[in-house]
């Protein structure tokens, strides 16, 4: 797929003012001005994110009822339930909660729903099943319940009060909680909290309750030392792809850090099996380890990898890393089967003028894998993708979206239509019954040919800057460097290098030579270039314009600059 590159505008004059005033480089400048940073303290608090600088927890919304209300359940000895979700940030959410609560004295249970015999979120059928197994007289839903209208109004029947501690969006009306604290409903110059997941809330909760109780001399809370939390928030928030700015760059720039040092049994044994090297990067949690955690629930149920996290010793933890593992063998096997029979069959009949929303949907499909295939569907077509899969009279889906198309907002659209739906504008979950399917992909298709252009619907490549040969050196993409963690909302720095050669021809690599390696020429300046997954492209062959990364390749005790290709043009 090639890629609508869009350079972002050069500002020589504020370029040059900038790199003065912070001792930078004009590349190193002009990247933090696209990245909305041109302030000396704005630059200073995003180049070194301090613990100190998070703000208090309670101006999160409702955060002080939430509080509250745990400290009575304290006080009278209430049996709380967390009640989780089964993806990466509700269980590490989940595992965060549980030590802190029962650290302190609360008496506290974990539940996880089952993806396949409970559904999505607080549904009702989870509910029971948790009602049943444990008396509960205080429920903390974690990532999820902002919308479970029915079910808590359920709970409340039964004189059971719900704490909702949760980031997607919240319903119209909302649920009545005793407490629903969501970012979402903060205000709109609340940037810093409105983009926290769950992970984050569950560690603006315990700082919270630690806080209050200090002040009302609690036991354990005096020293109690909120840091050794921030490898799960890390955890869950690198997996949740959430954007790493504000609140979460501070909490992922520590809790990367205390992922690389954990004494905690579960992830060292999954850093082991996961063959995760030091330090620990974003892409070692959002390949290496998320995936593995989030296998359990896919194929059946999260509370392995609870399990997991919560593990007291290496010898318990290393089994329970290593069935991990294996189920994510068998979940990447059950992904790439079902991605080549739905990308396979849509190559057949997909149009792009006419398919703006992509709606697929198909007996006995696995629904623990939907969401990866929707991901996968979508990098291939670059469309908003819905995926599908079920049996019986209820099929469970998971979306995924592109810029300029909000997947939640649309789906509230098409409520007569569902079952259930939730998520947020780029990713969402549905229940449906397979015979209104096809009338779901018409009213989205519908809904996108009024709010997406022909322009939004091919895939942009933001691109940083332009370069010369002279900007590739060790020293400047160590100092590019300085912009990590990269991620969603600060991604990582894309450049252009004009009228480019092959020194030599390229040359496939890995399994079933899915990528190539070439060797790049600009004047007398040569560079060892990657391109992932491009063994299916075609590759240049006169003079080009190369778009691509700029990283540092330690081989042999060597370190060495290496371009990691992301498209390429003709000379212009």
């Amino acid at each position: 797929m090639k890629y609508r590159w869009s350079m972002a505008p050069a500002q020589p004059a504020l370029t040059e003012v900038l790199a003065r005033g912070a001792g930078v480089s004009p590349l190193f400048a002009q990247c933090l001005l696209n990245r909305g940073y041109s302030e000396p303290v704005a630059i200073r608090e995003f180049l070194e994110p301090r613990l100190k600088s998070l703000r208090d927890p309670f101006l999160l919304p409702n955060m002080a009822a939430a509080v509250d209300r745990l400290l009575v359940a304290r006080e009278r000895g209430e049996q709380i339930v967390i009640f989780g979700d089964y993806d990466v940030d509700g269980v590490s959410s989940t595992a965060l909660l549980l030590e802190v609560l029962s650290r302190l004295g609360w008496k506290v249970q974990p539940y996880l729903p089952h993806r396949f015999d409970e559904g999505y979120g607080l549904s009702r059928d989870g509910v029971a099943n948790c009602l049943d197994r444990f008396p509960v007289e205080l429920l903390l839903a974690v990532d999820c319940g902002s919308t479970a209208v029915e079910t808590i109004a359920w709970l409340r029947e039964r004189r059971i009060d719900v704490i909702v501690l949760d980031h997607h969006q919240v319903s119209n009306p909302p649920p009545a909680a005793i407490a629903l604290v969501n970012p979402q409903l903060a205000a709109p110059d609340a940037p810093s909290f409105r983009e926290l997941c769950s992970a984050g809330l569950a560690f603006k909760l315990a700082h919270a309750l630690v806080k209050r109780g200090r002040e009302l001399d609690l036991p354990g809370t005096s020293d109690f030392d909120l840091r050794p939390l921030l490898d799960l928030v890390a955890l869950g928030t690198i997996a949740d792809i959430v954007p790493l700015r504000g609140e979460n760059r501070i909490l992922v720039s520590a809790g990367l850090q205390r992922l690389d040092q954990t004494t905690r049994p579960g992830l060292v044994a999954l850093k082991e099996i996961a063959r995760v090297g030091s330090p620990v990067k974003p892409h070692d949690v959002g390949y290496l380890l998320g995936p593995r955690l989030n296998a359990a629930g896919r194929l059946e149920n999260a509370a392995e990898a609870l399990e997991l996290l919560i593990a007291t010793d290496l010898d318990a933890a290393r089994p329970l890393a290593a069935s991990l593992d294996s189920r994510n063998r068998e979940r990447q096997q059950i992904e790439r089967n079902l991605s080549a029979d739905v990308i396979g069959r849509l190559k057949e009949q997909f149009d792009g003028a006419q398919h703006h929303v992509i709606v697929e949907g198909g007996l006995y499909w696995h629904i623990g894998v939907v969401g990866i295939v929707a991901s996968r569907v979508l990098r291939e077509f670059y469309r908003p993708t819905i995926i599908i899969g079920g049996e019986g009279t209820e099929w469970r889906g998971s979306g995924r979206s592109i810029a300029g198309f909000d997947l939640a907002a649309a789906l509230r659209q098409c409520d007569d239509l569902l079952v259930r739906h939730g998520g947020h504008a780029m990713a969402a979950g549905l229940s449906i019954q397979p015979d209104c399917i096809d009338a779901l992909r018409e009213r989205l298709n519908q809904l996108a040919r009024k709010s997406l252009t022909a322009e939004q619907l091919q895939p942009p490549l933001l691109l940083d800057a332009e370069v010369a040969p002279g900007d590739l050196t060790l020293e400047g993409v160590r100092e590019l460097d300085r912009l990590a963690p990269m991620g969603q909302g600060n991604p990582s720095v894309k450049l252009v290098i004009r009228t480019a050669t092959l020194a030599r021809a390229p040359r496939l690599m890995g399994v079933e030579g899915r990528h190539v390696k070439m060797q790049v020429r600009v004047g007398r300046t040569e560079w060892e270039a990657v391109w992932w997954e491009g063994g299916d492209q075609h590759w240049p062959v006169d003079t080009f314009d190369l778009a691509f990364t700029p990283e540092l390749n330690e081989y042999n005790g060597q370190t060495r600059v290496q371009l990691k290709v992301l498209d390429w043009r003709p000379a212009r």
